[in-house]
């Protein structure tokens, strides 16, 4: 018995209006084209037509080099596979057996899709290093350097000069046309600070310090966003940075180191509640203490014994173990060998809540 061979159809050419189809997307691809080059991106490049930072541009070209191209490739392999899978369908009538047209091999097609995309990398590689370079190597000494950590769920921003940290949502303020340096890590997990309007995104990394160098052209008040998943909270980690002229900056420097003068003295903590103190180590400090001895880290040190170990009778900061020691860290935050202590506006403490934490600390033998 032998079995009938099925029907093939035999290719027509290219298609009915292939190269008018061809023509039609071609067009559309330089309109597109034309707009990205040329037409407002503000709503998806913020600043791209007045540019704030001397990223701004530099990184613009980048994004519309991929742009071009990018759209240009999608819309032709959308577009020829409608096209294709239409010209080319199963007509009404033809036997269910019916195979559509056989083809196999295009050697030439197959080697100018591999050159030209192959090509474009390179391009996109050899501008994408040039200006990593030139923000990680500026040619000119940064004017101002600062310091930004991320916290769950807050930044952390340390200035020159100034004892004591600010944290979001107070505005981080750069001075207008002065070389800026920031130093970006993380005091939990991964976070990324993002500035949309002068196109700069780095990752805050636990244990690594990245660098970016910037110089804002413009004065104005732009968003901060934390733009990695860092947690329950991550979409609240937002602020704002304020570009001002330098007189400005330097007034807000001085204003922030009288800060400390003023709150001298620190919480009162007679009336500290040592069973609320140890709800709220719980909540606030577990994660990064355990009730262990000194040497019983997890992200600090063990504070289980902080006034009767014996082989560890000063504070990290080198203080001695006594409340309002205690409560002097707890409050402003340290800096040092063993990690990143963040402030009380960091970890949301009241003068209650430190009360209650040292009475708790101090509770444990």
């Amino acid at each position: 018995m032998s079995l009938s061979k099925p029907d093939i159809i035999s290719p027509k050419g290219l298609g009915p209006g292939f190269w008018q189809f061809t023509i039609a997307m071609t067009v559309a691809n330089v309109v597109i084209a034309l707009y990205i080059l040329f037409g407002n991106l503000d709503w998806v490049l913020p600043s791209g037509n007045d540019p704030i930072a001397d990223t701004t541009l530099e990184v613009d070209r980048i994004f519309k080099f991929m742009a071009v191209f990018g759209s240009a490739i999608t819309l032709y392999v959308t577009g020829y596979v409608v096209y294709f899978a239409y010209v080319f369908r199963r007509r009404p009538g033809e036997a269910p057996g019916t195979i559509g047209v056989q083809i196999h091999d295009a050697p030439k097609l197959e080697l100018w899709w591999t050159i030209i995309p192959t090509l474009l990398l390179i391009v996109l590689i050899v501008i994408s290093l040039i200006e990593w370079y030139r923000m990680q190597f500026p040619s000119t000494a940064p004017a101002v350097t600062l310091e930004t950590i991320g916290h769950q769920f807050v930044w952390e921003y340390r200035y020159p000069g100034l004892q004591t940290s600010t944290f979001s949502p107070e505005p981080l303020h750069l001075p207008v046309g002065k070389q800026i340096r920031i130093l970006i890590t993380s005091a939990d997990v991964l976070h990324s600070f993002w500035l949309p309007n002068f196109r700069l995104k780095l990752d805050a990394v636990p244990g690594l310090i990245q660098t970016i160098n910037f110089t804002p052209s413009k004065t104005g008040t732009f968003s901060i966003i934390c733009a990695e998943f860092c947690g329950v909270n991550h979409s609240v980690m937002q602020g704002t940075v304020v570009v001002e002229s330098p007189e400005a900056y330097q007034s807000y420097l001085a204003a922030q180191k009288a800060k400390p003068a003023a709150a001298a003295g620190g919480p009162a903590l007679a009336g500290g509640d040592a069973a609320a103190g140890k709800v709220l180590f719980s909540q606030k400090c577990s994660a990064c203490h355990s009730l262990g001895g000194f040497d019983q880290k997890i992200v600090g040190p063990g504070l289980g014994h902080l006034t009767d170990d014996a082989q560890h009778t000063t504070l990290v900061d080198g203080d001695p173990v006594s409340p309002p020691n205690i409560a002097k860290i707890l409050a402003n935050g340290f800096s040092g060998p063993l990690g990143v202590m963040p402030n009380r506006q960091a970890n949301g403490l009241s003068d209650s809540d430190i009360a209650n934490l040292v009475a708790y600390l101090t509770s444990l033998k």
